[in-house]
């Protein structure tokens, strides 16, 4: 039977000490204005690339017309390295595909590292869909779409010796689990995960993001009948995060209950331990 090391007292007073740094800088974060918000986390990314032990040279990043991946896109490329955005409509809405393709040239216009490439991928999605009829599922083929978007975005990223950074929200990531397990989910570093949806406003407003993509409906972009994050939760975001915070909350069952269907995405992946 094998004895487990007991720590050292310096090396809990270092453990205790670290949570106490993690907690006095999250604090930092929340308080933090909008402006300063923006540097810091702009920052992150670029400390982030600096630390690298093979620096990536690139950061790719999809972007859909929503609020989330146009702040995320624009902090990378305030950071100066070489930002690739890229619009991946798949039976998209169109008024969505017009805010995404409206985006990247605002960007490419405001920042000349930035180079945008808009990559169809109807075709193959129905080349998917029609090779796996036999084994059909609504949700089954709205969540590929955002896999096969992963799978581009992580092939573009390997041509380009760069990462892919993820565009999830706190309350999306970290809340509810409204994502897509191993497709938007799939990312390497996550720069807003620590914003609640409201602070994402907040810092489009301050970045000076397009007002349509600021005021349009939040959308997954997974349906083709565009149907909206907030009518999918059955709550808007403002009350989930409400429900977050304050355990007494009218929202708060039902807070828990998406949160409980969709802890397999938010727990780490279950192991088989082998006993020694």
């Amino acid at each position: 039977m094998r004895l487990k090391r007991i720590p050292t007292m310096q090396e809990m007073q270092l453990k205790r000490h670290l949570r106490h740094l993690k907690i006095l800088i999250l604090s930092y974060i929340w308080i933090m204005e909008p402006s300063k918000k923006v540097i810091f986390i702009k920052d992150w990314i670029l400390n982030y690339v600096n630390s690298m032990p093979k620096k990536a040279k690139s950061l790719v990043i999809g972007i859909s017309g929503g609020i989330d991946s146009s702040v995320s896109s624009t902090l990378s490329a305030m950071t100066g390295l070489r930002t690739i955005v890229l619009s991946m409509p798949i039976k998209q809405n169109g008024s969505q595909h017009d805010l995404s393709l409206r985006h990247q040239e605002w960007l490419k216009k405001n920042y000349k590292n930035v180079e945008g490439h808009t990559v169809e991928l109807d075709s193959l999605f129905k080349t998917f869909e029609n090779t796996l009829k036999d084994f059909s599922s609504e949700h089954g083929m709205a969540n590929s779409r955002a896999r096969l978007r992963m799978s581009t975005l992580y092939q573009v990223a390997a041509a380009n010796n760069g990462i892919v950074v993820g565009t999830g929200n706190k309350v999306e990531d970290f809340g509810v689990g409204f994502y897509t397990k191993y497709g938007d989910g799939g990312v390497d570093i996550s720069p807003i995960a620590d914003c609640n949806k409201t602070e994402v406003w907040e810092l489009g407003r301050e970045l000076k993001i397009l007002d349509d993509i600021i005021n349009a409906a939040p959308t997954d972009g997974l349906w083709d009948d565009g149907r909206t994050d907030e009518g999918q939760l059955g709550l808007s975001y403002k009350e989930i995060e409400e429900a977050m915070e304050n355990e007494n909350s009218k929202n708060r069952d039902k807070y828990i209950q998406i949160r409980k269907s969709n802890l397999h995405k938010m727990d780490p992946i279950p192991i088989c331990k082998i006993p020694n």
